[in-house]
Formats: structure tokens, C-alpha cells, sequence
């Protein structure tokens, strides 16, 4: 029996909550790009793509401003609501970081000092890293170079990571005056263990790829440094092990006379990420050729885990995070700030401590006793 008697609307509707008001090509800002799909002998099924959201803020380390992260949430909402998009990438301009967190100028200069503002500011965050883990496509962090701070956290937002070989990950609030509470506290003990993940969040050490490769915190890791025509390891990385495959992994960073040779070799030798971007390639091929709806739910029901952690803890800790931009938060962002000022990054810890210990009220006095003097 037909049912064509039936009345039918069959006009696409536009879903977007935005337009492209939020994207642009000027720095800062976020840069949103439709990609083709593309198999592995080359080719190019029509109107099938994989929708590019890169931070666009190279000089500052690919750092977040507020118009930033508006943009971050206009993009991931686009590339849902985008019939045609089968993954969203996620990555970096450049070749240094995929992002090192929130603006850090932007929050010592304007946020610090101002809970309420700052609380509001926190609310967009959390939209932002919603906007991550509600995504309706996959998600892949192209990690380009270093995932620090609140970069690691809404890198660790998205589904699959694939990193270049000379990326770090790690966190750097408590020696900045914050806490890794924008995801890092509710994702990382899933991907590390609660040790691995107590520390990578409280030492602010930074870790390899590698490193993090073999402890499952990303899927993948490629070379990008080409030298003689053949790409090489990070000579940074200190290879432990190998498999028989001769891929590295486990990896932890050179130091002293070893690392200073090779950071010089790495500022030398030519940067290329094929290999990176023909890995994101196979995992969006990977994707085309799965069920789209049957792909959703097997995300969603890995997602949910994360999340459920996620929703538990965002609203308090805003309510923390806006707080602390009084306090703490107020000394690390001034302090790193104005390094170039004072020759210091970080406030005087000990001199902090020891007028804690003295019960000294937190004013006006107690800031300028703790921060780094101009030079």
C-alpha cells in the first residue's frame, strides 16, 4: 500500500543555533573547515567530510580567549547538526601546541580579581567542554604539540586522541593557582589509574607521547620530523623498549646535556605532519564505513562514563574556580603574567607558606610579599 496520499515535508531544516559569526582566519579566533573524506587508495566519496575546528592562536599557544571558546561551542554544535560531517578533528595551528588552556593574559589582566565575571566566564567553559562530549559525530584530537592545562582537559573531552611525537601532555594549575577541575580530575583516573592520574595532576610534570601512548591516554602517535628524506623519532624521548614493530612504548623525556642536544637537533630538522594527518585519514575512513547510528550509540555509551563524572563536578567547581580568582588564582595568573617583567613565573611558595603558617589575613600586603619584584 502506498502512502504517498500522506502530507510530507521534505525541505532540509536548518538546525544550526549560529551562524559563522564565531569563525574567522584572523588570530585569535577559531578557524571551521569542511574536509573531504578520503579512503585509502585516494578516494573522495562526494558531499562525505570531516569538520575541522582549529584554534587559531599560535603566538599565545594555541590559549583560549572568551571569543575563543564561544567559537569552540559554535563549531562542535555546526558539525553536528551538519548532515554531511562523519568526524570532527580538533586540533592546533602550528607546529608548537594543540592548546596550553585559558588565555593567561586575558585572565590576569580581566579575570583576576573579579569571582562573579570570572564564574560566567566558567560557565561558557563548561559549554565548551558540553559541547566536546555531546558532539552528535566522533571526535579526534590531532594533537599537533603540547596539551597542557585546560588543553589537556578539553583534548581528553574528545573521543580518540592521535598525537605528534613531539607533543606533551600534562597539567600545570597548582603551580599557577588552580586546579585541573575543567575535566583533567574527572577524566584522567579513567585513562591513567588514580595514581598516574593523581600525579600527571598535581606534579605538573609534562610526559611524551609515547609515554602517554603506553599508558592509554591516546590511540595513536606519529613522527613528524623529516630528516634526509625519513622521519625520525623526538630525540627528546628516551626509548626505553620497543616492540617488534620498532614502535616506541614507553618513553619518558631527556634531560640536562642530552636534552639541550636534542631540542637544538628538533629546531633544526624540518617539520612534517603527513603521517599524523594519514592517521586521522584511516580512523575517519574507519568511521564511513560503520553504521552511523549504531557508531553514535557505541560513543555515547562510552561517553556516558566520563560524563556522568563530568556532570558531577562542573557546577561546584565553578563555584570554586570563580572563587579562587581572588586568592590563588589571582597570585599565579599575575605572577606568570608579568615574567617577562619580573624574570619569575611563579610566586615565592616558601614566603606563601610561611605567612599561612602565621595565620597572616590574604590582602594586600600578603600579594606583594609573595609575587615576583620587577627587575
Amino acid at each position: 500500500m502506498s502512502l504517498d496520499w500522506l502530507p510530507r515535508d521534505n525541505e532540509l531544516k536548518d538546525l544550526n543555533l549560529w551562524g559563522d559569526e564565531f569563525f574567522g582566519e584572523d588570530a585569535p579566533g577559531v578557524i571551521y573547515k569542511l574536509r573531504p573524506v578520503v579512503g585509502p587508495a585516494g578516494e573522495q566519496p562526494e558531499e562525505l567530510y570531516s569538520a575541522w575546528i582549529t584554534l587559531n592562536n599560535p603566538k599565545q599557544y594555541n590559549s583560549y580567549t572568551t571569543k575563543m571558546v564561544k567559537g569552540i561551542i559554535a563549531a562542535f554544535h555546526k558539525a553536528s547538526m551538519d548532515r554531511r560531517v562523519v568526524a570532527v578533528i580538533f586540533t592546533g595551528m602550528g607546529v608548537k601546541a594543540f592548546c596550553t588552556g585559558g588565555n593567561t593574559k586575558e585572565y590576569a589582566e580581566y579575570y583576576a580579581g573579579k569571582p562573579t565575571e570570572y564564574g560566567a566566564y566558567m560557565d561558557l567553559f563548561n559549554a565548551m567542554v558540553d559541547a566536546i562530549l555531546n558532539c552528535k559525530k566522533p571526535t579526534i584530537c590531532r594533537v599537533n604539540g603540547m596539551r597542557v592545562g585546560g588543553g589537556q582537559e578539553i583534548g581528553l573531552a574528545c573521543d580518540l586522541s592521535v598525537s605528534s611525537d613531539l607533543a606533551v601532555f600534562g597539567q600545570a594549575g597548582p603551580r599557577h593557582g588552580s586546579a585541573p577541575d575543567g575535566g583533567s580530575t574527572d577524566f584522567l583516573p579513567w585513562f591513567l589509574g588514580i595514581e598516574n592520574a593523581m600525579w600527571n595532576c598535581i606534579s605538573c610534570e609534562v610526559w611524551s607521547a609515547y609515554k602517554m601512548k603506553q599508558l592509554g591516554l591516546i590511540t595513536k602517535v606519529a613522527p613528524v620530523l623529516l630528516q634526509d628524506g625519513k622521519f625520525v623519532r623526538n630525540p627528546l624521548v628516551i626509548t626505553d623498549r620497543y616492540v617488534d614493530d620498532g614502535e616506541i612504548v614507553y618513553g619518558n623525556m631527556a634531560s640536562g646535556a642530552a636534552a639541550k642536544e636534542a631540542r637544538a637537533l628538533i629546531k633544526q630538522t624540518p617539520t612534517d605532519f603527513s603521517m599524523l594527518d594519514r592517521a586521522v585519514e584511516e580512523i575517519v575512513w574507519t568511521f564511513t564505513n560503520l553504521f552511523p547510528h549504531c557508531l553514535m550509540k557505541s560513543v555515547d555509551g562510552i561517553r556516558m562514563k566520563k560524563k556522568h563524572y563530568w556532570d558531577m563536578a562542573k557546577l561546584p567547581n565553578r563555584h570554586w574556580l570563580a572563587a579562587n580568582m581572588t586568592t590563588e588564582a589571582y597570585l599565579g595568573f599575575t605572577a606568570f603574567n608579568s615574567r617577562k617583567l619580573t624574570g619569575a613565573d611563579v610566586i615565592d611558595f616558601i614566603k606563601y607558606r610561611q605567612l599561612v603558617a602565621e595565620g597572616h589575613p590574604m590582602n594586600e600586603e600578603f600579594f606583594e610579599a609573595v609575587l615576583p619584584k620587577p627587575q
